[in-house]
């Protein structure tokens, strides 16, 4: 009877055990990222290994195709976009997904192979924009800063090619997918080019960018970089630690460092 008792106690012992044991098998998400530098993602990686989570970087090689990603379920969080276009795709493409926390300011600039300063921009001169709504009007609203063009106010944060009022140079637009800004600079005046495409074709925006936006700080910033997710995981407490694995003085070192300065930690 003792025996049996023993044994009852021990089956007792692990039924208890085996949720907690299940718990702590490693949890891997897959993260959508887009471009090839991506070191900050190692820190992280290695912080949450601690933990039982397991980061798998998924890379695409284009903007327009996370976010679908993510909707679908080949990902469980993406890491690549700001505010603006994460609210634009959401509209065009109907998708469910939300921020849960925020990255990066990448800030744009304006890059090129002939010129030193927008000052020697000619008439007719061909710039290079990404296609994408949100980076374009962001783009078209630097040009306006720098009193190259001007656009119709209405437009907001967002106008299109069509609402410029003013162009005194004429300058030609050429719109093509964000990650081929940068191979179109032997070919045009000056090209828009994204802060992670800028890194990855060798270019940091303090010093190598011949117009470069002002980033304004603070929440209402529509070009805060995030980490995104379906919105029925925005209470998913792996993904919490995600982020907070990302708000830490070692990733803003990466940027400071590895990244020159090209990226800014958008939580300080």
């Amino acid at each position: 009877m003792k025996l049996v008792s023993r044994i009852l106690v021990l089956v007792l012992m692990l039924s208890l055990l085996l949720p907690a044991l299940a718990l702590a098998e490693p949890v891997t998400v897959k993260i959508g990222v887009v471009g090839e530098n991506n070191e900050q993602w190692d820190v992280i990686s290695k912080a949450l290994k601690a933990e039982g989570i397991e980061i798998e970087l998924v890379r695409f090689s284009d903007y327009s195709l996370p976010n679908q990603a993510l909707a679908d379920g080949e990902i469980g969080l993406n890491a690549f976009q700001h505010y603006a276009f994460l609210e634009n795709q959401k509209q065009s493409l109907g998708l469910d997904l939300i921020a849960i926390g925020e990255t990066l300011i990448a800030p744009l600039g304006l890059y090129s192979k002939k010129i030193s300063g927008i000052e020697e921009l000619k008439e007719g001169d061909k710039i290079a924009l990404p296609n994408d709504a949100t980076n374009e009007g962001r783009a078209l609203k630097i040009l306006e800063s720098a009193g190259l063009i001007a656009v119709d106010p209405d437009a907001g944060y967002l106008p299109e090619l069509s609402d410029i009022t003013q162009n005194d140079l004429n300058l030609e637009f050429v719109e093509v997918e964000a990650a081929q800004t940068a191979g179109l600079l032997p070919d045009v005046a000056a090209a828009f080019i994204n802060g992670g495409h800028a890194v990855d074709n060798g270019y940091y925006p303090a010093t190598d960018a011949i117009l470069l936006e002002t980033v304004k700080e603070g929440s209402d910033n529509p070009y805060i970089n995030i980490i995104a997710a379906r919105t029925d995981d925005k209470d998913n407490e792996v993904y919490k630690k995600i982020v907070e694995a990302y708000h830490t003085d070692a990733v803003a070192e990466i940027f400071a460092t590895t990244y020159k300065g090209a990226y800014l930690p958008a939580w300080k």
